[in-house]
């Protein structure tokens, strides 16, 4: 990787994703990898302007890199996710998806609710989940390895905040993180 230029990591629902990208400008070369696997080679490019188009993750994420001139022989490389810049994606995402790492009988652990959808993935997969009402809301139930866990949804009482999710292992609450 000697005309790597870039690099990108991306917190998709099934893992953070790392994207480099190899830009030779005097041969011409693009090369795309994703989570260090080959996903575009394109030899001989004499156009050096462009974008290349690629997927990523179990959902298959659209992904496009820009490469723009910016003066002379210097170029500008912008990663864009669902039409979106990588930093307008990262946003979005904070808004409709929750994100908890814990660690269970010595394993990490990354588990992702997609609001929209309900969908829950811990560690790259999506998990069967069964829906429970209760008094104060609801319980998205599911299990990693042998724990039980479920993730409580609750009207904050706020319009703005809007609901309050929360996960719950064994019992005890873990607390959010954000990418």
């Amino acid at each position: 990787m000697t005309d790597l230029v870039a690099v990108w990591d991306v917190a998709l629902s099934d893992r953070v994703h790392k994207i480099e990208f190899e830009h030779g400008t005097t041969s011409g070369k693009r090369v795309v990898y994703v989570d260090g696997k080959e996903e575009i080679r394109k030899e001989w490019m004499f156009k050096l302007v462009g974008k290349e188009t690629f997927c990523v993750g179990a959902a298959k994420t659209k992904a496009t890199i820009n490469i723009d001139a910016i003066s002379g022989f210097a170029y500008e490389y912008t990663l864009e996710i669902n039409g979106k810049s990588l930093k307008k994606y990262m946003e979005n995402r904070s808004k409709t998806t929750n994100t908890w790492v814990l660690h269970l009988d010595g394993e990490d652990f990354r588990v992702v609710l997609e609001k929209d959808t309900m969908d829950v993935w811990c560690n790259g997969k999506r998990m069967e989940t069964a829906g429970e009402f209760v008094d104060d809301g609801t319980e998205t139930h599911f299990s990693v390895g042998n724990h039980d866990c479920y993730i409580k949804a609750v009207s904050s009482g706020n319009r703005k905040e809007g609901i309050i999710h929360s996960l719950i292992v064994d019992d005890r609450e873990i607390p959010e993180i954000l990418e």
